[in-house]
């Protein structure tokens, strides 16, 4: 009897066990078509069925189903019904599926659309796109996904008129930097580099993306400042399940890794890190007194010497390959009747490059008119090794109520870049001299940024508040920069002088606090008998900089520099330093120059509203308006000394107050269709280093960049129209047309043809841009069913602009004009510097999801483009078209398709990256050339 009962229990509770074993979770969100904007209360019920629950106010469902396929009916009040068939639930498994319902016609009692769950995720890719109030392009996770793209940079390249230089940074629509303006989730946010306005793409990994958002015509809710588009990239912040995984990715160059020519130096122990371990600090304090060994109080000199480090040399070695490796974590847990979400990513790269045989050049035009051939004033060939170190860490928290939820995120970026160089450099004009150079350089970069964020719901959720407050701080530190020139004399010796310059040290010391607030207010009402919607808010932000340049060289007392023998270790060997004792010998020489040092801060505050309705059933309205007043102080000295020099004492060089209008209209042709017609003002500001007396030398190339305190805004009048068309399996066709007018465009320009290798940042009079755009994304299963997977993406920009000259004495149009060449006719008109003339990206996919298998092909060039406005003699400089072909190659497999091999080739073509002057007569030298070869990248990825 005892037996008997033993067994019954043992059978309920093995039955109860697989019980609670074969269930699955389907979990989403339900967004509404009529407002691109989340759903809430809305209706989840298994068809047939009492079975369903309902989302709360950020449009999230969860329902927990036994194993098996089931149909999902997604309804709303006044919303179009969508069932999706073929949901399929596993045991233990969770099931994202997100949905998109219209308004339907009240002419209509009920409409139900029916799609299969595969289907509808594809086709949810697009939906955003489709609703959106304003013109954008967008990347959602699946489509990333299918790219095989590891990070934002990889992925984005397939976006129309979106281009990534150097592998990094963002362009869109062939303008440059200055007018394309990245943020994430809604906020600013400075990259590593303080003076660029986009953020470094590659080091957000793909996994921890909701989405990316590349946003190209404006509204009153966005900020001002940028003109070809705003990139925001949206981190996940409730994961719909536990997930964690991890990858690790290797790659190899012929031309770069294995190369026994590599050229670097020992640096510190830390540098695998990111970061330098106190090796090449300053040793002296910034304000010592540095005293000349003629002088009477020397003692202190010997020692402040042997304090600098004594490596001068570059030395060869054989290069390693690169190599990466990422973990990411997130889940969700109840805490009571709450939620709280965690994101956490770790993700570290170290890529080592090699140029062998690179080239720099500054070249002029001959002073005889007759004679179209350049001449150099200087031209430097030799071999460049780099090595890039970057370690990023993400935590985000989300908490969820009733109808509240909180975010917090913590993002920290380190990057060290080591690099050295060993060239020869012949100068013709300037002066008559051949030299060999040792280049050691080492910048440390780092990003720290906090989100802190809320949205908040009345019980009607009619009435929307979202507020959010984001600090960031970011420093840039160039560490012991060091060049040591030694001349080439005709007898095979080698020496040093003034004629060439004497050894350097450099250290530059940039940080930045940036600190922003927002708050959003959105309110939904009715409006001619449609849904209509009223935003409105305010923005904060302040940036505060402060930039120190420290500067010293070695100086020789009695000592013959011949007897170095071109060996730069010898110049601060123990036994060549400069004592007392000796009165001879080298020693370190130079102190805190004012001019080296600049304090800066731009504040912006701003408010904006605006309004979305409709008037007619099929015709969506936005318009909107948007105050900004933004200032801009300095606090620095002009290069001189005595009166000659220019004080600014928290002097204000900008202020500001503007009225940016904007107005979207969006005309449903069909449901599948929309005609596009926008209208937005933007504003493009100098950054810090523009806007300033200070002069910035790349001892590698030799060119300086020098601040322009007058520098201006320039305004931009932007004109948007579309036609787009949405397919079925996220198939799409659109045109695109655009047209800005720029007012004070800034152009980073040669100063002067005295001085060649000179550059500065000046306000043209006006600009135009006008440009066109094709997109078209089509499978191949109208050939074939089984060409289903094998999709064709294909976009193209062609924009043609044209910058007015200044004119007058000493301005652009009378320089060229006094150097030109016999028969050359010089227009007033030129092109705009920056704007590429077209862009094309091509990509052929082929994606089995069953199979897990996927490869691609892709093309991607964008169209010579003026780097560096000439003056004078100097002549233009133009970016060359860099032809990047690309092969992506990878296979899921083992339970559940959560492993994945990967294979890349990089530059299949082998292009070479080229910026080239060119003059009158078809006549071109090399400003800068890099051969980056072809790269092939094997990668593992795990979901565990």
């Amino acid at each position: 009897m005892i037996k008997s009962i033993s067994l019954f229990f043992a059978i309920l509770l093995s039955f109860s066990f697989l019980s609670a074993q074969q269930t699955g979770t389907v979990t989403g969100k339900i967004f509404d078509g009529e407002f691109n904007d989340v759903l809430p209360f809305a209706n989840v019920v298994v068809q047939n069925t009492s079975t369903g629950t309902t989302t709360d106010f950020d449009g999230e469902y969860k329902l927990t189903l036994d194993e098996g396929t089931y149909t999902l009916v997604y309804s709303f009040v006044g919303y179009e019904t969508k069932a999706i068939t073929d949901v399929k639930i596993e045991a233990n498994k969770v099931l994202e599926l997100n949905v998109t319902l219209n308004p339907s016609s009240s002419a209509l009692s009920e409409v139900v659309i029916t799609t299969s769950a595969r289907r509808n995720t594809e086709e949810s890719v697009l939906n955003l796109q489709r609703n959106s109030a304003v013109l954008l392009d967008g990347l959602s996770i699946e489509s990333i996904k299918k790219a095989g793209a590891s990070d934002i940079a990889s992925a984005i390249k397939s976006v129309p008129g979106v281009s990534v230089q150097g592998g990094k940074f963002v362009y869109v629509r062939g303008l440059g930097d200055r007018y394309t303006k990245s943020i994430l989730n809604g906020m600013d946010i400075p990259g590593l580099d303080p003076d660029k306005n986009t953020v470094q793409m590659d080091v957000f990994p793909t996994n921890i993306l909701e989405n990316i958002i590349v946003i190209k015509s404006g509204s009153a809710d966005l900020p001002a400042d940028f003109t070809g588009g705003v990139v925001d990239i949206i981190t996940k912040d409730f994961p719909s399940k536990k997930a964690m995984s991890f990858s690790l990715s290797t790659s190899y160059n012929p031309d770069m890794s294995f190369n026994s020519n590599y050229v670097t130096y020992k640096g510190s122990n830390t540098d695998f890190l990111g970061f330098d371990g106190g090796d090449r600090d300053l040793p002296i304090s910034p304000t010592t007194s540095v005293p000349n060994p003629a002088s009477g109080n020397n003692s202190s000199l010997e020692g402040i010497t042997r304090s600098f480090n004594s490596t001068l040399a570059a030395e060869r070695e054989t290069s390693l390959p690169n190599f990466s490796f990422g973990f990411n974590y997130g889940n969700q847990f109840d805490v009571g009747e709450n939620r709280l979400g965690l994101i956490a990513s770790l993700n570290y790269k170290n890529e080592t490059l090699f140029y062998e045989g690179f080239e720099n050049g500054v070249y002029q035009k001959n002073e005889d008119r007759s004679i179209n051939e350049l001449r150099f004033d200087r031209r430097q060939i030799g071999d460049l090794g780099e090595n890039n170190v970057l370690l990023s860490g993400l935590v985000g928290l989300s908490y969820k109520t009733d109808n509240s939820k909180y975010n917090f995120n913590v993002l920290h970026i380190q990057s060290g870049e080591s690099r050295a160089a060993l060239f020869t450099q012949n100068t013709e004009i300037s002066n008559d001299i051949d030299v060999d150079k040792d280049n050691l350089e080492y910048t440390q970069r780092s990003l720290t940024n906090f989100l802190i964020g809320g949205q908040h719901n009345d019980i009607e959720n009619d009435f929307v508040t979202e507020w959010k407050v984001s600090p960031s701080f970011s420093r840039v530190y160039d560490k012991d920069v060091r060049l040591t020139t030694f001349i080439l004399n005709n007898d095979g010796s080698t020496s040093i002088s003034s004629d060439a310059g004497f050894p350097q040290r450099l250290w530059r010391d940039l940080e930045e606090f940036n600190a922003t607030a927002k708050v959003d207010f959105t309110k939904k009402y009715d409006l001619f008998d449609n849904q209509a919607a009223l935003k409105f808010g305010a923005l904060g932000s302040y940036k505060q900089r402060n930039y120190d340049i420290y500067k010293y060289e070695v100086a020789f007392r009695a000592v013959t520099t011949s007897d170095f023998n071109g060996d730069p270790n010898a110049i601060l060997d123990p036994s060549n330093i400069w004592t007392p004792e000796t009165n001879s010998g080298s020693y370190i020489r130079g102190n805190f120059e004012p001019a080296n040092s600049f304090e800066a801060n731009q504040n912006t505050a701003a408010v904006y509203v605006s309004n979305e309705f409709k008037i007619l059933d099929k015709l969506k309205t936005i318009v909107g308006l948007r105050a900004e007043y933004f200032t801009t102080f300095f606090t620095g000295q002009s290069a001189g000394s005595g009166e000659s020099a220019i004080v600014y004492d928290n002097e204000q060089t900008i202020e500001e107050l503007d009225l940016f209008p904007s107005a979207n209209f969006i005309y449903e042709a069909n449901e599948k269709s929309n005609i596009r017609l926008s209208y937005f003002r933007t504003v493009a500001r100098p950054s810090f280093k523009e806007s300033s007396v200070v002069q910035i030398s790349d001892l590698l190339t030799g060119l300086i960049f020098l601040g322009n305190i007058d520098l201006q805004p320039s305004y931009i009048n932007n004109f948007d129209a579309r036609y787009e068309f949405f397919g079925e399996k996220a198939q799409m066709f659109a045109v695109s047309a655009f047209y800005k007018r720029f007012k004070d465009p800034i152009e980073l320009v040669a100063y002067s043809y005295v001085a060649p290798n000179q550059f500065t940042p000046r306000n043209s009079p006006e600009a135009q841009v006008l440009g066109l755009e094709f997109e078209g994304r089509k499978n191949f299963k109208f050939i074939s069913e089984s060409l289903a997977d094998l999709s064709l993406n294909v976009n193209v920009s062609i924009i043609k602009s044209e910058i007015e000259m200044a004119k007058g004495e000493g301005q652009e149009y009378e320089s060229r004009q006094q150097f030109a060449r016999d028969g050359e006719t010089i227009d007033d008109t030129r092109e705009l510097q920056g704007q590429s003339p077209f862009l094309v990206n091509v990509g052929l996919n082929y994606n089995n999801s069953e199979s897990g298998f996927e490869t691609g092909l892709f093309y991607n060039v964008q169209g010579k483009t003026l780097e560096v406005v000439g003056f004078g003699q100097n002549p233009d400089v133009y970016t060359q078209s860099f032809n990047s072909l690309n092969f992506n190659l990878s296979k899921s497999f083992g339970k559940d398709k959560r492993s994945k091999l990967s294979l890349k080739i990089d530059n299949i073509l082998n292009d070479d990256r080229l910026s080239q002057y060119e003059s009158y007569g078809d006549i071109s030298a090399d400003f800068s050339s890099r051969n980056p070869g072809t790269t092939f990248s094997l990668g593992y990825s795990m979901n565990l």
